[in-house]
């Protein structure tokens, strides 16, 4: 067995650019086997960093998602806070993750998602219409990508358009990790209790609505399959991954651009490459870089490192998206790269359940917005754009813009 030659740093690091992941993760790729790591609470873990060592560690079903096993590892006090909460079915193993993910697997094939894109566009068209007709300057993410995210989930779901700002708010309140532990554990649960009494109404004609809650009231709550409470969970698991995350990937992805104006100017003259720029994005800025924490079940052993049982472990996809094995120069942001086999959205069984529908709406955006405003530059020097440090969700503070 490989035996770790470090001693054993503090997890997690600092970036030393907001735009890329912290330099020791290249570093520890050069390292055979994993590297243990301190937590904040004095706890170990092993830190996985290479492409195929994370593909291996959640691809593997001896390592446990469920935070309330054993040796789980902790990120942060705050982040304690929700996962004490009843959990999503994203944080079970199986049989039961398997058990309440078939229940949403065919409202996100692929051909459903594809479907739809007119409504996406329609609703993207009219806030870029708005956009327009107020004038510039424009702070993207508030003024344009988490409406549009908000109004695709909640179209979905049948929220009311007015509750869509209380969304926004206890979604950014959520995912914070600096904070105490009141915070996002009071958000999380305010946004329990409007589902709660959102679904409570639904039941009462379920029958006769369209949407994704109605219908999993009838198919699955009625026969049993699933509790009320159960699905008040999963509807505020929807509502968080549905908005928050794609919108801080549009405007990483506009960052991107601004910032790599031939990439830019290739999208520009090969709209095919729509596509491939998408994934590239996706892989590059990894935005929920600490999502994959696991504690292993038994001993297993992975790149030469026994790891006992109820070790945790972090399977970092941001690392893995970023190993120059598996993506050669992987801090360049290149549109052309083949760059499909990328594990942003995790890996295994765990892989989100929603990336058809993210993957629209980034095409979407990024068909669209270039083209619609051409002239889209930055409004503020590019050392004043702000990432958002180490928060659960990567992405910008503001994203202020002119045309």
């Amino acid at each position: 067995m490989s035996a770790c030659p470090f001693s054993e740093p503090s997890f997690p690091m600092a970036r030393q650019c907001p735009f890329l992941p912290p330099q020791e993760y290249r570093d520890y790729q050069q390292q055979p086997g994993p590297v243990k790591v301190r937590m904040w609470d004095g706890r170990h873990a092993w830190l996985f960093t290479r492409y195929d060592d994370v593909r291996a560690v959640l691809g593997d079903n001896r390592f446990s998602g469920n935070p309330a096993e054993p040796g789980f590892p902790s990120l942060s006090e705050a982040r304690n806070a929700v996962l004490d909460l009843p959990p999503a079915f994203i944080r079970m193993d199986p049989p039961q993750h398997g058990h309440f993910r078939r229940m949403l697997t065919k409202e996100f094939m692929i051909k459903k998602v594809s479907a739809m894109r007119p409504m996406i566009e329609s609703i993207f068209d009219r806030l870029l219409d708005d956009l327009l007709r107020k004038g510039p300057p424009a702070n993207l993410v508030e003024d344009l990508f988490l409406p549009l995210t908000s109004e695709v989930i909640a179209w979905l779901l049948d929220v009311p358009r007015k509750d869509h700002g209380f969304f926004q708010e206890q979604s950014r309140l959520k995912v914070l990790l600096d904070v105490g532990p009141e915070v996002p554990k009071a958000a999380s649960e305010r946004i329990l209790g409007y589902l709660d009494t959102l679904i409570t109404e639904r039941s009462k004609d379920a029958e006769t609505r369209e949407d994704l809650l109605s219908r999993l009231i009838v198919e699955q709550v009625r026969p049993g399959h699933l509790s009320h409470r159960e699905l008040v969970i999963m509807a505020e698991l929807l509502l968080m991954a549905g908005h928050e995350t794609t919108a801080n990937q549009m405007a990483l992805g506009v960052y991107s651009f601004l910032t790599n104006p031939d990439q830019l100017a290739l999208l520009r003259s090969d709209p095919t490459l729509l596509r491939g720029a998408v994934e590239e994005m996706l892989r590059l800025h990894t935005i929920v870089h600490y999502n994959a924490f696991r504690v292993a079940m038994e001993d297993v052993e992975v790149a030469g490192q026994l790891i006992r049982k109820g070790e945790g472990v972090i399977a970092l996809i941001a690392g893995a998206n970023h190993d120059a094995t598996a993506f050669p120069n992987p801090e360049k942001f290149d549109i052309t790269r083949k760059a499909e086999h990328h594990v942003a959205f995790s890996y295994g069984i765990h892989q989100c359940l929603g990336q058809p529908l993210a993957r629209v709406e980034l095409q979407v955006v990024f068909g669209k917005l270039f083209e619609r405003i051409p002239t889209l530059r930055f409004a503020v020097p590019q050392d004043q754009i702000e990432g958002k440090g180490d928060h659960f969700v990567q992405g910008l503070q503001t994203l202020p813009v002119t045309w």
